[in-house]
């Protein structure tokens, strides 16, 4: 599988920076408590003396979304999205832990990091303008149709694994328990966003090799 941006979609946003990781051998028994802690601590320092949407992180995604049309505040980017969430509850839910690390690691560096099971990707992975006849799963089973010129991450088959970019990933390659291979990709709009997106990287993959 090969995972890339339209280059259409790069010159529209030259700001954009990007970092993927693979990862095999994934399974649903580790305990990532301990690993998480240090990146959920490290959000709670930045949100102490400013909210979320003051992050320079969120502030790139805020106006990559009125470049393209929608409304910041009504679709939030996932790690803004998370922001919020943990700022509210003091905690984040848990889903299975290889998300549960990499929501941590999000709000750490306030840059969303969405997660693919690879199996359930058709082909190969293109960040892309939707033409309008992609499908999208949502996670309460309902079948939706992105609109045209909405950035998607589509695969061969036609499949919308998420919708308005960083907003809402797709529950048909979400990840399960049986869940082994994945791919992780990490993007950011902001001035510093290729020297932030390295260094999360580099965070994450040594956290992941603790468990995985």
């Amino acid at each position: 599988m090969r995972f890339s941006h339209d280059p259409a979609l790069r010159a529209e946003f030259p700001q954009l920076a990007v970092a993927t990781l693979i990862l095999d051998g994934v399974t649903a028994t580790p305990d990532v408590t301990d690993t998480a802690a240090p990146f959920l601590q490290r959000a709670v320092a930045r949100l102490l003396d400013r909210s979320e949407s003051e992050l320079p992180e969120i502030g790139g995604w805020r106006r990559a979304y009125s470049q393209m049309g929608l409304k910041p505040t009504q679709y939030r980017c996932a790690s803004e999205a998370l922001l919020r969430r943990f700022k509210k509850d003091g905690e984040l839910p848990s889903i299975h832990p290889l998300v549960d690390l990499c929501n941590a690691v999000s709000v750490a560096y306030a840059i969303p990091i969405a997660v693919f099971d690879l199996a359930r990707v058709s082909g190969d992975l293109v960040v892309m303008h939707a033409t309008g006849t992609e499908t999208y799963l949502t996670f309460g089973g309902a079948t939706e149709t992105p609109d045209p010129g909405e950035v998607i991450f589509r695969d061969d088959a036609g499949n919308a694994h998420a919708r308005r970019w960083v907003n809402r990933q797709s529950a048909l390659s979400a990840i399960r328990p049986d869940t082994a291979s994945v791919l992780i990709v990490s993007e950011a709009m902001h001035d510093t966003g290729d020297v932030d997106v390295d260094a999360l990287r580099s965070d994450l993959a040594d956290a992941l090799a603790r468990h995985w």
